[in-house]
């Protein structure tokens, strides 16, 4: 079983201005209200620690692979709960710059395994808000500094 879901935004800074924030994971417990904290090495093929918080859900605490690494374009990780093939999620954050100087942020994630059925309302609903609420917040950050 599959599924993905995706928001997007336009944010009012360079990628270079969002990046420094996005891999500042020290301050996420400040302003990520849906990914309250990461800690590890931001290189590819590392595994990192996050926890996230989806909205009106109990915290969730994994430590997912970094997939793909490109500073100022794409961050991409892939964890599990529990073991493989149960609830598995590709995360991705995508920066695409606009002639302009804006950037399109784009937060997605593919899920796949035999519990997606179970979560599929989680996903449409609260996960979904819970990837808004944060584009929000790295809008309003992002463009503030």
């Amino acid at each position: 079983m599959k599924k993905e879901i995706s928001s997007q935004i336009l944010i009012h800074a360079s990628p270079e201005k969002i990046w420094l924030i996005l891999s500042d994971f020290i301050n996420y417990p400040n302003w990520n209200p849906f990914i309250v904290s990461i800690a590890g090495e931001l290189k590819k093929g590392a595994h990192i620690s996050v926890k996230l918080k989806p909205e009106g859900s109990s915290a969730m605490q994994f430590t997912p692979e970094i997939l793909e690494l490109e500073n100022n374009k794409v961050f991409c990780w892939k964890g599990k709960l529990g073991i493989k093939g149960l609830f598995d999620g590709e995360h991705r954050f995508e920066l695409k710059p606009n002639q302009n100087g804006d950037t399109l942020f784009i937060q997605s994630e593919k899920f796949s395994g035999i519990l997606v059925p179970l979560f599929r309302k989680m996903i449409d609903s609260a996960t979904k808000r819970s990837f808004e609420s944060m584009n929000n917040k790295l809008k309003q950050l992002a463009e503030e500094k």
